[in-house]
């Protein structure tokens, strides 16, 4: 993101009420005169450096810009998107691209470069110079794994949230679906494993922040979501950690698992195959609160049955709890330090193509790797069946600027 010089410090004289500060013509009658006539939910630019003469403004993109071309000098944007003001035609984004934040009230102006051709307006500032979803690519599995397949079309898929609380679907081949509009930002879990309703298709569960509430959100088959469910009518922030895990209890049905935070117990939530949970069982005493991820990654050690990973946030290092029937068996490590570099972990079954579980991880800003480094990494470790992880492959290199995975 490139941001004037000029327009640090025209932010700063408007917070400190330097009218007076002739460089920024913040204190010229004239240039106060100029910016306030820019209506509201516009982008507004003028050809000289203190706001003054004729004005351009735009509330929808503009592939070119005529005879403004490479004539912007002061410029506010009172719209409520962002604002990306390409040095390209047709909002090139490989080329210089500077951002302008949502200023509805319009009182934040500055400086722009004079080298901009085109302008659009977008929700997150990430759309300035990328899609609005990340890169994501799998390799069709040799068999169905009963999760991380919302589009059961083999392919291991990921939900992602964005920065504007929309939801997009992506089905391993580069492309994404919107599927979620607008809201998402208002959960503060957002978990997935398996059906939960019955109907043989992968579904998502909720918190909601506001309420404590858990929501059950069925999958349609197809990426996209049907009308949410009330599963758990609140308390559920009480909870540090809430895991889609898959079938714990031994019954064939997609159970949760929930860290409490005053205690650091593990409870088991047995799902009932119609979109419900069952009373709650502990199956950990203590401790839990240690761990900073908990992952349902699948059947990692090829007994049939599906596995926690872990990781304890002292050490950073990774452990794998076996699945039993009804409880956890003990832990195996898998990691022997540095996984506190990573972000979010996903498990979402075979994205190889092996027909073993993998494991999916995204980077903070302190990773160093071989062909990328720090914050949104993709990588992915492939499971070898036997509860190890094989060496990790980084994947992409755009998984920042985003709002959650699942």
């Amino acid at each position: 993101m490139r941001i004037s010089p000029l327009r640090r410090l025209a932010t700063l004289a408007t917070t400190l009420g330097l009218t007076s500060l002739g460089l920024l013509g913040a204190g010229a009658a004239p240039a106060q005169a100029a910016i306030s006539d820019c209506p509201a939910g516009y982008f507004c630019a003028w050809k000289t450096m203190d706001g003054t003469g004729t004005m351009f403004k735009t509330n929808t993109n503009k592939a070119t810009l005529g005879s403004w071309d490479n004539t912007f000098q002061s410029v506010v944007n009172r719209t409520s998107e962002f604002a990306c003001l390409h040095d390209e035609p047709n909002y090139e984004r490989t080329v210089g691209v500077s951002v302008w934040d949502p200023d509805p009230a319009g009182t934040e102006w500055g400086h722009s470069d004079p080298t901009v051709s085109s302008v659009s307006l977008v929700p997150t500032a990430r759309e300035c110079n990328f899609p609005a979803y990340p890169e994501w690519y799998t390799s069709a599995a040799p068999q169905a794994s009963g999760f991380g397949d919302l589009n059961a079309d083999l392919q291991a898929d990921v939900l992602v949230r964005d920065k504007a609380g929309r939801l997009w679907f992506l089905r391993g081949d580069g492309s994404g679906q919107l599927v979620g509009k607008s809201g998402w930002n208002a959960m503060n879990a957002l978990v997935r494993h398996g059906d939960f309703s019955g109907d043989g298709r992968e579904d998502v569960i909720a918190r909601e922040a506001s309420t404590g509430k858990l929501w059950l959100y069925p999958g349609a088959g197809n990426g996209s979501l049907g009308t949410r469910k009330l599963i758990g009518n609140g308390g559920w922030n009480a909870m540090s950690r809430v895991v889609s895990y898959g079938d714990l209890s031994g019954d064939g049905r997609s159970d949760v698992l929930a860290v409490e935070k005053a205690t650091g117990k593990l409870w088991l939530y047995p799902g009932t195959g119609t979109g419900t949970l069952a009373a709650r069982k502990l199956i950990g005493n203590s401790g839990w609160n240690g761990m900073s991820a908990l992952v349902g990654a699948g059947d990692m050690n090829g007994d049939g049955r599906a596995d926690l990973i872990a990781r304890q946030a002292s050490t950073g290092q990774l452990w794998l709890y076996p699945g039993k029937a009804g409880a956890l068996g003990s832990r195996v490590l898998i990691g022997n330090s540095g996984w506190n570099v990573m972000d979010s972990f996903l498990g979402l079954g075979d994205v190889t193509g092996d027909g073993r579980a993998d494991l999916v991880a995204i980077t903070k800003s302190s990773y160093r790797g071989e062909s990328c480094r720090g914050v949104g990494c993709l990588l992915v470790y492939p499971g070898r069946g036997n509860g190890t992880l094989g060496s990790r492959a980084e994947t992409a290199g755009d998984w920042f600027a985003l709002n959650g995975f699942l």
